[in-house]
């Protein structure tokens, strides 16, 4: 506190963007408000954000191990592990044989295809608003570079690659 009793302002050692201009906080603000649009009709029929993932990644038809769905899904593999369980239950995915007996392969019924044809269409439906609002080409420009930052960020090492001195 200074003399006035009011708490002083804290100056950084080193000058650092604005909050505002932060990369995680305007992705975060991006994710957060695209999913919105997507969420009501995964809510209506009863899933959440990261079963929709799940469907949707079996609906390529290619069976898949846990591990492989919580990389595509960007989930942590016990969180997929839990949610397949509620599917299961569902009767909206099934474990299948598959290469290896010791992994638990899934797919999806025939119920969970039908689930995933009916969100499938008002998804696109909310894809295409975005897209006419926002511009088809510029949105297929913002996904490719978003994979190149996500490549780019894992080729990175953890620290900067230049330490600041600390000193």
């Amino acid at each position: 506190m200074n003399d006035g009793g009011r708490p002083q302002k804290h100056t950084p050692a080193a000058p650092m963007r604005g909050f505002e201009s932060s990369l995680p906080i305007a992705l975060l603000r991006a994710r957060q408000a695209t999913a919105h649009k997507f969420k009501p009709h995964t809510d209506a029929v009863g899933l959440t954000q990261p079963q929709w993932r799940v469907i949707r990644a079996l609906a390529a038809g290619e069976p898949m191990d846990v591990a492989t769905l919580a990389k595509r899904c960007v989930l942590m593999q016990p969180s997929v592990s839990r949610l397949l369980n509620g599917l299961q239950e569902r009767r909206l995915i099934e474990t299948v044989a598959g290469p290896d007996a010791r992994r638990r392969v899934l797919t999806l019924t025939a119920e969970g295809r039908r689930l995933f044809d009916r969100i499938a269409v008002i998804s696109e439906a909310v894809y295409r608003d975005i897209e006419e609002v926002y511009g088809r080409e510029e949105l297929a420009q913002l996904v490719e570079m978003l994979v190149r930052l996500r490549k780019v960020a894992e080729g990175l090492p953890d620290l900067p690659r230049v330490m600041p001195d600390l000193g």
